[in-house]
């Protein structure tokens, strides 16, 4: 179990972010909403798609759902949603963030079959004891990718041959937790 250290949002951390995402297509993240940490309460998702920026003078966060993920309604239903990323070299978190891009919550556990061990963090957002890195944010924009809006029409039938259009939300970036070395 690590502590966590809470850190100002600036310049040198945002930079600390984005070598966090620069390895999100292979190491993956866990996009978390909830409001309590019963099963019921909160829900989790492996994510491998998303990125960082500033939009509006705002340190942002760009977050993609597809419609079926059980997380969506807990993010459609809070204003706040965190990013975790773990050790990529640690095979038993590389296992439980498989576990939770396979499996949803509407039918399993995902604390108890994965052992991640979820945990309230000051701002009232869940976020996981072994994660080495939290990011918090707060819903400030959404949308749905629309299929008219494609320069590149390809895209549409090889990522969504379902037309399962992610959901994406643009947040503002409020808390940043270091794990404590």
């Amino acid at each position: 179990m690590h502590n966590f250290e809470k850190q100002e949002i600036t310049n040198t951390n945002l930079d600390t972010l984005i070598k966090s995402f620069s390895g999100l297509a292979d190491d993956w993240m866990l996009v978390t909403s909830g409001t309590g940490l019963t099963r019921q309460e909160w829900n989790t998702m492996t994510a491998a798609w998303g990125g960082f920026g500033i939009l509006w003078n705002i340190p942002v966060a760009h977050v993609y759902i597809r419609p079926t993920r059980h997380t969506l309604n807990f993010t459609e239903n809070n204003d706040y949603m965190t990013l975790s990323f773990f050790n990529p070299k640690c095979e038993k978190m590389k296992d439980a963030l498989k576990f939770c891009g396979t499996k949803s919550g509407r039918d399993f556990d995902k604390a108890k079959e994965t052992g991640l061990k979820p945990m309230m963090l000051q701002t009232r957002a869940i976020g996981f004891e072994q994660a080495e890195t939290i990011i918090v944010c707060r819903k400030i924009y959404t949308d749905y990718i629309k299929p008219e809006c494609f320069l590149d029409q390809s895209i549409i039938s090889d990522k969504y041959p379902l037309k399962d259009f992610h959901k994406f939300y643009v947040c503002e970036i409020t808390a940043l937790y270091k794990a404590e070395k």
